[in-house]
């Protein structure tokens, strides 16, 4: 923890971000250690933070884009067409025109995919493409499962051999995301297994090398004190195997994984300042600076397992588990004391944690939320109630902070 800047930043601040570089560059590091042979993808939606997408991308990663602003980021990072690959449901046709120079195009559905060869034709045009495929498998079993990503493997399969040969469009790979925040290494390498599999009878019917299978993203995080964090080298040995026996059909197609959370989830802080503190009917209630306007995350795992309980089941990324988020206090007390911690908004639903034991707050005092470096900013309704938003600063590896 960067106690040191976090106070000099409270000094000005009642609430705010911190993102650690070096900690961003120790997680792609781990990642490129573990998996020589594969290409990463960052995962922008997770933080598109300036910095902290030029921190993952200086790792050699690509981006993974869902949506044509998230294009524009990677154009603007200055990564080139093939690096960034734009896989979205219900992209627009200003959206297929807009990334047809600047990004490869995942198709989502049978109907986007003609919408862009009509496209392609009317602007004299040969497009690279792929498409993302529903398969017949899911991360846990041995059936497909229905959803609103995209094509069933069996009409995937139909649409291609009708379509292969087409004038305007090059068919060169295949998407598919299954499941985030998975922390089982034997869990990971059947689903890439299987995604090999079927990348193999994707190459047979299209009758030309595939050039990338991007396996989607998984890699999780651990969040609770009870998760045990996936075995990174174990997973990566495993793929290596994987990936020997790909080679043996597909020599030099291009293997993808979405970074997911893994990059920056936990080298990001959210720091939030105790305004008021006042008991009622014998209870402590410690009202917090910019709490579900500010991170909103604890607050949607205090609604979520309030109607479902503390075995609620994960959504992501809205919801993954009732303690993932740590406390921690700075304060000068020894003493300890149960309290409830709220924000400052005029909703009841501003809950943080209730009947929670902590070192003793006063105001001013801090309260530091772990694992706030992605799905954190970017999921949260900072515009309610016109508050002011919190700051987000950057700490370099040189360790001077920074706010873009």
């Amino acid at each position: 923890m960067d106690r040191e800047w976090i106070l000099r930043l409270a000094e000005k601040e009642d609430s705010f971000y911190l993102y650690n570089e070096q900690k961003i560059l120790e997680h792609t590091g781990a990642l490129k250690k573990a998996f020589p042979d594969i290409d990463f993808l960052y995962s922008v939606k997770t933080n598109p933070h300036p910095l902290v997408t030029k921190a993952v991308l200086s790792s050699g990663f690509g981006l993974d884009a869902a949506s044509f602003g998230e294009v524009r980021i990677g154009e603007e990072q200055g990564l080139k067409k093939e690096e960034i690959l734009y896989s979205s449901p219900g992209k627009t046709d200003k959206d297929l025109e807009q990334a047809i120079d600047r990004a490869v195009i995942i198709v989502d559905s049978l109907g986007e995919w003609a919408r862009l060869e009509k496209i392609a034709k009317k602007n004299h045009q040969r497009i690279k493409m792929g498409a993302r495929i529903n398969p017949d498998f899911s991360m846990d079993g041995d059936q497909g499962l229905s959803g609103k990503f995209g094509i069933d493997e069996a009409l995937f399969f139909e649409a291609l051999k009708e379509r292969k040969d087409s004038e305007y469009l090059e068919f060169i790979g295949i998407h598919v995301h299954s499941r985030s925040q998975e922390l089982k290494a034997e869990v990971l390498e059947r689903y890439y297994r299987l995604m090999f599999d079927l990348a193999v009878r994707v190459q047979e019917v299209l009758g030309s090398p595939l050039e990338f299978i991007n396996l989607g993203g998984g890699i999780g995080i651990a969040y609770g004190k009870e998760d045990l964090p996936l075995d990174l080298e174990d997973l990566g040995a495993r793929t290596g195997e994987l990936l020997k026996k790909l080679r043996t059909k597909m020599p030099k197609v291009k293997v993808y994984i979405e970074t997911g959370r893994f990059a920056v989830g936990q080298a990001g802080i959210y720091v939030t300042k105790v305004i008021d503190k006042k008991v009622s009917y014998g209870k402590t209630y410690v009202i917090l600076n910019n709490t579900l306007n500010g991170f909103i995350r604890p607050s949607l795992a205090m609604l979520v397992t309030g109607y479902g309980g503390d075995q609620a089941k994960a959504n992501e990324p809205l919801f993954t588990q009732k303690d993932a988020f740590g406390f921690e206090v700075l304060s000068k007390s020894k003493e300890e004391e149960t309290v409830n911690l709220f924000g400052n908004l005029c909703t009841g639903t501003d809950v943080v944690a209730r009947e929670i034991t902590l070192p003793k707050m006063e105001e001013g005092d801090l309260v530091i939320m772990h694992n706030a470096g992605s799905y954190a900013a970017a999921l949260t309704p900072m515009q309610f109630a016109s508050l002011d938003r919190p700051k987000e600063f950057f700490l370099t590896k040189e360790g001077e902070i920074v706010m873009k």
